[in-house]
């Protein structure tokens, strides 16, 4: 089996859950945030929805410039409404799916960097950036958005088995 098989098979598990816990983000709690210094709920539900959309950037360039000198500004996803919300987490699903698939094996250890104004953030081979900044990096922030809407009374899906808010627990 292919390195890209492999992932995009344990992708397509995991893209499952998180669109379970994106469908209850509420869209009257948007602006709710547990801490000043934390993301609102929408920009924390934002971020996790525009996360796939690195899955192209990985196996179609060789680094990627959030704040390119000279360049445009990243402009971080707000949603205006779940619909929104879920749209872009969908479309960016399979442009994942996509552009991962047809991803020969060598193509895969190539290193691949994230850079901030021309700055090294990291440098690791596609298959590792794969794993660690798409995949690990959305469930880390899926659990986060948990925690959100744990705290606004909000039934949390289960994900790797029943949550407390299915029925008998």
């Amino acid at each position: 089996m292919k390195l890209s098989e492999i992932f995009l098979g344990e992708f397509a598990h995991e893209m499952i859950s998180t669109r379970k816990t994106l469908e209850r983000v509420p869209e009257d709690k948007f602006d709710w945030r547990p801490h000043p210094k934390s993301m609102t709920l929408g920009r924390l539900a934002g971020h996790i929805a525009e996360l796939p959309s690195l899955a192209p950037l990985v196996v179609q360039r060789e680094s990627f410039d959030f704040a390119a000198p000279g360049g445009p500004a990243y402009e971080a996803f707000q949603p205006k409404s779940r619909k929104e919300l879920l749209e872009v987490f969908e479309k960016n699903v399979e442009a994942a799916r996509a552009a991962v698939a047809p991803v020969l094996e060598e193509e895969l250890m190539v290193r691949w960097a994230l850079l901030s104004g021309g700055k090294t953030i990291f440098a690791m081979p596609r298959d590792a950036v794969l794993r660690t900044m798409v995949l690990n990096h959305m469930i880390h922030h899926r659990a986060q958005l948990g925690v959100y809407l744990r705290l606004n009374d909000i039934p949390v899906p289960s994900v790797y088995g029943p949550s407390a808010d299915d029925a008998g627990m």
